[in-house]
């Protein structure tokens, strides 16, 4: 004897039948719904339950978090300043001394916010560091300085993904 049972319909678009249900809540879910996990697949509610227990930063991490990443970009742009008036040498210099900058601001800021963790808190760090060289880029285009706006403009976009990747950890070669 074969058992029939009623199309199961997804518990977000009511018009789609589905097969799928979240192996977490059970629910079920049409593929637009799904989340892949390394467990299976879930529906988007369960994944944002499971991502939040990794946030674990408390709101003064933003307030160290900020300062320390403005205060320390501040010192790296302006070494970064000094060292890119030397000629092409200093160009090589500002190529290899801006991410390691990024990792120094990366690994300072690591330790002021003891490790803790969210998405907002590393955009918020983000923004900090590039805040903390805006006086230096700020210096040059006033004293219209084309040289000192590229070589701050480079310390920017190599800096930046540096403290995201380091912060974050995402690895982009394994």
């Amino acid at each position: 004897m074969t058992q029939t049972s009623a199309p199961l319909i997804c518990a977000n678009h009511p018009e789609v039948e589905t097969t799928l249900r979240c192996n977490r809540c059970e629910k079920p879910i049409c593929p637009k719904c799904a989340v892949l996990t390394p467990t299976g697949y879930r529906c988007k509610e369960c994944v944002r339950g499971q991502q939040k227990k990794f946030d674990t930063a408390e709101w003064y991490d933003y307030v160290f978090g900020f300062i320390t990443a403005g205060l320390l970009s501040l010192i790296g742009s302006l070494l970064i300043s000094l060292v890119g008036g030397i000629g092409f040498i200093g160009w090589f210099l500002v190529v290899i001394s801006a991410p390691t900058a990024g990792a120094i601001i990366a690994e300072a800021v690591r330790r002021v916010i003891r490790r803790h963790r969210a998405r907002s808190l590393f955009t918020t760090i983000i923004i900090a560091v590039a805040l903390g060289a805006m006086p230096m880029v700020l210096i040059h285009v006033l004293s219209l300085n084309l040289f000192g706006i590229l070589i701050q403009g480079i310390y920017l976009v190599l800096v930046t993904p540096a403290v995201y990747y380091r912060l974050s950890g995402i690895q982009l070669f394994k």
